[in-house]
């Protein structure tokens, strides 16, 4: 067990905390202005007294109190405002995730055409330290390698080697394409989207009622590791991150835009 450490009256503005451990801690009295938080897990935290002035969150919300009121379904009630098709992505059978993934595959064309608007250079640059657009695309190849022919298909050698796996994973896991310095082309990253795309299109025009229902066991190094998993949640990741990433990516691609 690590041994408590206490911070007062002690000026840590500017620091950097990467894969640190928080869990458990107070916070008193401490100046958070201008932070930038990301890939941060904030699960029954507890905030009092606090000025949030011009704060912004991203991220999975539930059961978000907001001086007393839960402000979860609002915000679900305005996403489903501004984009109508996004009650399609909830789906409970395997019709619905055919036509959940019809969607995922119509709103991508006009976010790639923006991206052909922007010089090559742009494409690998980061905003606000999201990742550039390359390396969404790069990400959703191993998403879908991952949770769908992995989790889903049980392919043995399921990942492609320009695969990006979120921030988190162990960059020492060699079972996993972990090559973040790689710069491929845009062309290289959609001859392989299309490929992928097509993967999911075809496991899903097999999927029954009867098989989404059911669990898949995974084993052997990899990721996702090891384990039983509900078919559902496999195939509700990959159209979740399609969806989330895209939104993020057409917005930080305006903004380089606009910015040039």
């Amino acid at each position: 067990m690590n041994d408590f450490k206490e911070f007062s009256d002690a000026d840590l503005g500017g620091s950097q905390f990467t894969r640190v451990d928080l869990s458990g801690s107070s916070f008193e009295q401490v100046d958070l202005t201008g932070v930038r938080m990301r890939n941060v897990y904030l699960a029954g935290a507890r905030l009092r007294g606090a000025d949030l002035t011009d704060l912004e969150l991203d991220g999975m919300v539930r059961n978000l109190i907001v001086n007393g009121v839960d402000v979860t379904p609002f915000v679900e009630a305005e996403l489903d405002r501004r984009y109508p098709e996004r009650v399609k992505l909830r789906p409970t059978d395997a019709d619905g995730f055919r036509e959940a993934w019809r969607v995922i595959e119509a709103s991508w064309p006009p976010t790639v055409a923006l991206a052909q608007t922007l010089p090559p250079d742009a494409l690998h640059e980061r905003v606000d330290g999201e990742w550039s657009f390359i390396e969404t695309l790069r990400h959703l190849v191993f998403v879908v390698d991952a949770w769908a022919k992995r989790a889903v298909l049980h392919d043995p050698s399921p990942y492609d080697a320009l695969g990006l796996p979120h921030d988190e994973h162990d960059p020492n896991d060699h079972d996993v394409p972990n090559d973040r310095s790689a710069r491929p082309t845009l062309e290289q990253l959609l001859e392989l989207r299309n490929d992928r795309t097509a993967v999911v299109r075809k496991l899903l025009a097999d999927l029954t009622d009867e098989q989404l229902a059911g669990e898949t066991h995974l084993s052997g190094p990899g990721y996702p590791t090891p384990g039983r998993y509900p078919v559902r949640r496999c195939l509700q990741a990959v159209v979740n991150e399609e969806w989330e990433h895209r939104l993020i990516a057409e917005r930080d691609l305006r903004g380089l835009r606009s910015r040039r």
